[in-house]
């Protein structure tokens, strides 16, 4: 699975105007399926983010995970982060899962992070969604779970 994480001081997203999740301090969570993935890729995967400490402590430095803090976190299905820009303009999709492998993998990330996290927040998977954030600091840190 492949992730993408954004810190933030709020995030929401929205599907045709309503919202479907918002957070205040947190992480908004762009995930994408590759082919290959199994629930034991969206287990690693959730438990790498809960766990990361990337959120400031009394000193200033990143020692404190998203559980330490307390944050939400939104989850947004976003297959472009399987983009293949290798040859020509127009990037191409295959790495990334066929939708309906996809769904079940999101749904999972979903249910795993539920299931050891309070603030879960989610966007429609396969919906035009639009995504709002204020980015904290700007902390990004791709990730990829095997």
């Amino acid at each position: 699975m492949i992730a993408l994480l954004q810190r933030v001081s709020q995030a929401r997203v929205e599907v045709d105007g309503e919202v479907t999740g918002r957070i205040g301090h947190g992480l908004l969570m762009l995930v994408c399926a590759e082919p290959a993935d199994q629930e034991a890729q969206a287990a690693r995967l959730i438990d790498k983010v809960l766990r990361l400490r990337i959120f400031a402590d009394a000193a200033g430095k990143m020692n404190h995970s998203l559980q330490d803090v307390a944050g939400g976190l939104l989850v947004v299905s976003q297959f472009t982060l399987a983009a293949d820009v290798a040859r020509g303009n127009r990037p191409g999709f295959s790495a990334a899962a066929p939708p309906a492998q996809a769904e079940v993998l999101y749904e999972a990330v979903l249910r795993l992070a539920r299931a050891r996290h309070a603030d879960v927040q989610a966007g429609r998977f396969g919906a035009d969604m639009k995504v709002h954030l204020i980015n904290d600091g700007p902390v990004t840190i791709p990730l990829q779970v095997a």
